[in-house]
């Protein structure tokens, strides 16, 4: 049985909003008392917690915290502790994940027709509530999810949002097999996304827009029929593209090489204004004719992220990590930031 033997634990912590390009060391390692659970919780000690590029949105205050100081992180791999009143689900030494959806309503029209993702009254793991950057975390067990064996801690982590997030914008996309699809931005999510193509859409090739050599490399050897700058005309037009870079200029280039009806999925929180002035130049003719559409992502539901952890364990989907401890979490999020990326990143926290 795993005792919990301690009363603080350490943890980072976001004290205030920052620019990244200012402030490469926005999160402070803090003793904090280790989180007591209510009724319908778990306490988990994290073993593992991906760094997601929503951290950075939530850093820059593009979709910041409810609440200052906050512990950000939210693809969560730990084993359950202690359990409050009522709790059903889960018992003391079971190892579960959290993802970014930590709370619903259950009750509105988005929640009661499986768009809980929608509901007002959502709330996000790192954002609204205690995340991963931390060597514990309470949630309720109805956020949890349990973790398929074949999955080490560190593998499995990025599967419960780049991983999830990604099957969302796949399932978004209305792919079917031999339909041609472009991939712009090639980190966490798109590398999984490449994966999971192989596996449920054989016959499909894929297209990469990358902003560097590297990541064009990493594509074609995953895969990738072709792998071309962002800005890069495509070979084809494409019957859907998924965007999961944080800025604009992609969004007009990836218009310009969808074929007529063709769907373009952005999967992202937010998109920086760096470049918006791109906007001014989207012509209707060039980028929107001919009944091509435009669809965003917004968060997950609980059935993404168990969907896909089904799919992930049956096609042995490992995602391509780098490991980093939990003090240099600052160092992941500034490379994160740089652009130096190969897979996911992930902070191995404990056993």
């Amino acid at each position: 049985m795993l005792v919990v033997k301690t009363k603080h634990m350490k943890a980072l912590v976001l004290k205030h909003l920052t620019d990244l390009k200012e402030n490469t060391q926005p999160l402070q390692m803090m003793d904090l008392p280790v989180p007591q659970t209510a009724a319908g919780e778990i306490l988990i000690k994290i073993s593992a917690c991906g760094v997601c590029h929503t951290e950075l949105d939530e850093i820059e205050g593009r979709t910041p915290p409810t609440k200052l100081p906050c512990i950000p992180g939210h693809q969560i791999i730990g084993f359950v502790v202690d359990c409050g009143e009522k709790v059903i689900k889960f018992t003391v030494g079971d190892r579960v994940g959290v993802g970014w959806i930590n709370h619903a309503c259950g009750r509105c029209r988005y929640c009661l027709s499986g768009m809980e993702n929608l509901c007002r009254d959502f709330q996000a793991t790192g954002r609204d509530a205690p995340g991963g950057y931390a060597e514990f975390v309470t949630v309720a067990e109805k956020f949890a999810f349990a973790v398929p064996d074949i999955f080490t801690d560190v593998q499995a982590a990025p599967l419960l949002c780049a991983g999830a997030i990604g099957y969302r914008s796949l399932q978004l996309a209305r792919l079917s097999d031999g339909a041609s699809l472009g991939l712009t931005g090639f980190g966490a999510s798109a590398h999984l996304v490449l994966k999971i193509i192989r596996h449920l859409y054989p016959r499909t090739q894929v297209f990469v827009f990358a902003r560097s050599e590297s990541e064009r490399r990493f594509a074609r050897e995953l895969g990738a029929v072709w792998a071309g700058d962002i800005a890069a005309a495509c070979p084809r037009k494409l019957f859907a593209i998924i965007d999961t870079t944080p800025v604009w200029r992609p969004v007009l280039e990836a218009l310009q090489n969808l074929e007529p009806a063709g769907r373009l999925v952005i999967n992202a929180i937010r998109k920086e204004n760096s470049d918006k002035e791109y906007l001014l130049h989207l012509d209707y003719q060039k980028h929107l004719w001919q009944e091509k559409e435009i669809k965003s992502v917004a968060n997950v539901t609980r059935q993404d992220i168990e969907k896909f952890l089904d799919i992930a364990a049956q096609m042995n989907l490992i995602p391509e990590v780098e490991e980093y401890p939990l003090a240099e979490a600052n160092r992941a999020l500034a490379e994160l930031k740089a652009g130096k990326i190969r897979g996911a990143k992930v902070l191995k926290i404990g056993q």
